[in-house]
């Protein structure tokens, strides 16, 4: 999946972002809040966009200004000032004709996105992960002296997680004056609180009140052992998919099509673990992977699923199609397929097949479905030789029409 530049102008500085674009149908767009002076390029930040993208909603994650590539500087910044940057994002998004529907903020950057998004009004839905209610939490972290000194001075530095940043009172001030109990009660937008009982930075507690704050629709997910920052094994990808399927019933609806030259298969890396796939295939996009056993996520079908769902959908469309050039009454066609790896048999590769046919058939009828099966296009492939050609750079032009299953299809059951 490609990432973009997208840089645009903040309220008090220029914005550095980047734009993650899904490999194939676009369902929507979506904004990414990074937590407190993180970044776009840290890496929870990252892999939940690249994760919604791979979900086939193009996402935008930057930099608040004076942080990372983004212009101006925390010590003239204030929290008031991200939330502006957030409104900031989601207008250049859509002047450049990706609206943004959903909004996730992270840690203190889901309580910029619960500031923000009364603003915002192309935002359908909220997700905050791992966020504060009470947004002067942050000043925990300062300590106390740091805070006396920024009082006393005007600004001052304070080190967090072992680099220096430097803030003013200016930011002080304006946390001291946020109600946001009243932004989460005022929202009426669909909101999702998703965090970890065992966060230590955030105790879950902030998401209680964040959760007894909102109005319906409002959903709360409690992500088991994750720590603040999403740092195991697939959880900010585990969140992403959360959020995604939370999210679908308010974004735009795709219709999908498959254009008459479309009929190449791509796959291509998400870069999100080992082995996940973004799979483009006849106008809709998908997900392979590998199970968790083998160093995948198992966020979907494995290659090997995929060509048993080929040999399924073939002998279940090949059946319709005989049974309605007989006129039987057949009301539903089932088939499932299983692959197994033989030892000391050839071939070693098993696929087997179990077709339920539902109906007024006769024995007879149904025996004969059961024959027809085995000319399907694919089981006729699976039982053939095959010849595959590779060659470097892009996937050449397709060279079949989009109706050649059918029609070998129907020259199988017609003979």
């Amino acid at each position: 999946m490609p990432t973009e530049v997208f840089d645009f102008p903040g309220t008090r500085a220029a914005i550095a972002g980047r734009l993650e674009i899904p490999a194939g149908p676009v369902r929507g767009w979506a904004l990414v809040a990074h937590c407190f002076t993180c970044g776009k390029d840290q890496l929870v930040a990252v892999r939940i966009a690249r994760a919604l993208a791979a979900q086939g909603i193009g996402t935008l994650r930057f930099d608040f200004a004076g942080i990372g590539e983004s212009g101006g500087s925390l010590a003239e910044g204030s929290f008031a000032d991200d939330a502006r940057d957030i409104v900031a994002a989601a207008e250049a998004m859509a002047a450049a004709g990706k609206a943004p529907a959903l909004l996730v903020g992270h840690s203190f950057g889901g309580a910029a996105a619960l500031a923000a998004a009364g603003d915002m009004p192309s935002i359908r839905a909220v997700a905050t992960i791992a966020a504060p209610f009470d947004v002067t939490h942050v000043l925990r972290h300062f300590g106390e002296e740091a805070l006396a000194a920024i009082e006393r001075d005007g600004s001052g530095d304070v080190t967090l997680a072992g680099r220096p940043f430097r803030f003013g009172k200016r930011f002080l001030d304006d946390l001291r004056q946020q109600d946001q109990g009243a932004r989460i009660e005022a929202l009426r937008k669909p909101l999702l609180v998703l965090h970890g009982p065992l966060d230590h930075v955030v105790d879950v507690e902030n998401a209680t009140a964040i959760f007894l704050a909102a109005r319906h629709p409002k959903s709360f997910v409690s992500l088991d052992k994750a720590d603040h920052m999403l740092s195991g094994d697939g959880e900010a990808e585990h969140v992403a998919a959360m959020i995604s399927t939370w999210a679908a019933p308010y974004l735009p609806k795709v219709e999908l099509t498959r254009d008459a030259g479309d009929a190449d298969v791509v796959a291509e890396e998400t870069r999100a673990g080992r082995f996940q796939v973004a799979i483009q295939a006849g106008g809709t996009s998908f997900l392979a992977d590998e199970p968790e056993s083998v160093g995948g996520l198992g966020s979907g079908p494995t290659p090997y699923d995929l060509l048993s769902a080929g040999l399924a959908a073939c002998t279940t469309m090949t059946l319709r199609l005989y049974a309605d050039q007989k006129g039987w009454p057949v009301e539903r066609i089932r088939t499932a397929v299983g692959h197994a790896k033989r030892k000391d048999e050839q071939p070693a590769d098993l696929f087997t097949r179990r077709i339920e046919i539902e109906g007024q058939v006769d024995n007879e009828q149904r025996a004969r479905m059961l024959e027809i099966a085995d000319r399907c296009p694919v089981h006729r492939t699976l039982e053939s030789a095959a010849a595959v050609t590779t060659s470097a750079g892009a996937p050449p032009a397709a060279t079949d029409p989009i109706d050649a299953h059918m029609e070998a299809a129907a020259r199988l059951v017609d003979g």
